[in-house]
């Protein structure tokens, strides 16, 4: 399907809002919504009208419990939290582990040297120090205020766009494999090299915006500006930042994105699950590499 194709479609749009590019279905009525108009259900979300419908129907005694055990369906609509719980959510998390990481002593170096990755970790071949929950946790431990609250800052910011436009699930899978992708790529350049922070799964959003926003015939320049300029300062001599992590998560940002916008419709759910099961899988089988192109001694 060519840009012009999928801007044409208007399922790709909510119904409610047709200017909003939106990859979430009600799960009544099966169109699609933007953020605004979606109402978490007790499966997936669902529409204003479906809503209303389903309001208009419940019992004396469905009104009555509601009453009694929530804070009424406009409160839940107002909270910010329902709106981005998986960005809020990854934001709390990072920021308890970040900040209990910087207590003085012992203990923040006891979370880091527990958190913080290296690739010789992920290697198949050294059993006796393989740990491979590295690959994902380095993206909880951080190397100080300023690098911990640009992160965030970052994730806050292109979370308020892809979020409700992916979905929930969607956009905490992009997270968390695009984090896996840096870290393998960490591993195969350098890796020796021992790594902190959530650059690489931020990275990787990036890239899932720069190719959505292709597809859809938009206007790439800004954002791939912004790309550039990011993975440039990576590579300045003195400033100990992992560029190897920045490309990874850009690359699998990129891969996820184009199997997300390849698979929007509803009766390729199948074959976006595996496509994503199929990438995952070969970061993984790429750790077996790490051995054959780095064959020196671990230091």
């Amino acid at each position: 399907m060519s840009s012009a194709d999928f801007s044409r479609n208007s399922d790709n749009y909510c119904y409610r809002h047709p200017d909003r590019v939106s990859f979430v279905l009600c799960q009544r009525c099966l169109r699609t919504i933007c953020h605004e108009c979606q109402t978490p259900g007790p499966v997936g979300v669902v529409c204003p009208e479906c809503m209303k419908e389903q309001k208009q129907s419940r019992t004396p005694a469905q009104k009555k419990a509601e009453r009694r055990w929530t804070r009424g369906p406009d409160a839940v609509a107002a909270s910010g939290f329902r709106g981005l719980p998986v960005t809020y959510t990854i934001i709390a998390v990072t920021v308890v582990i970040s900040l209990l990481q910087m207590i003085p002593g012992g203990f923040g170096d006891t979370i880091t040297s527990f958190l913080a990755f290296q690739g010789w970790r992920i290697d198949p071949g050294l059993p006796s120090i393989l740990e491979p929950w590295r690959a994902l946790t380095v993206l909880l431990v951080h190397g100080g205020i300023i690098h911990l609250g640009l992160n965030m800052l970052s994730l806050w910011m292109i979370g308020r766009i892809l979020e409700p436009m992916l979905g929930r699930g969607r956009f905490l899978t992009l997270y968390l494999i695009a984090g896996l992708s840096g870290s393998v790529v960490t591993a195969l350049i350098d890796p020796n090299q021992v790594v902190v922070g959530a650059s690489g799964a931020i990275f990787g959003t990036l890239g899932a915006i720069i190719v959505i926003t292709r597809r859809l015939g938009g206007d790439i320049r800004g954002i791939l500006i912004v790309v550039g300029l990011n993975l440039v300062i990576g590579f300045f001599p003195g400033l100990s930042i992992a560029w190897q992590a920045h490309v990874g998560g850009l690359i699998g940002g990129l891969v996820v994105g184009a199997i997300y916008a390849a698979t929007r419709q509803r009766s390729k759910r199948g074959l976006q699950i595996g496509l994503l099961a199929g990438f995952v899988v070969v970061l993984i089988l790429a750790t077996f590499l790490i051995p054959v192109l780095h064959p020196f001694a671990l230091n």
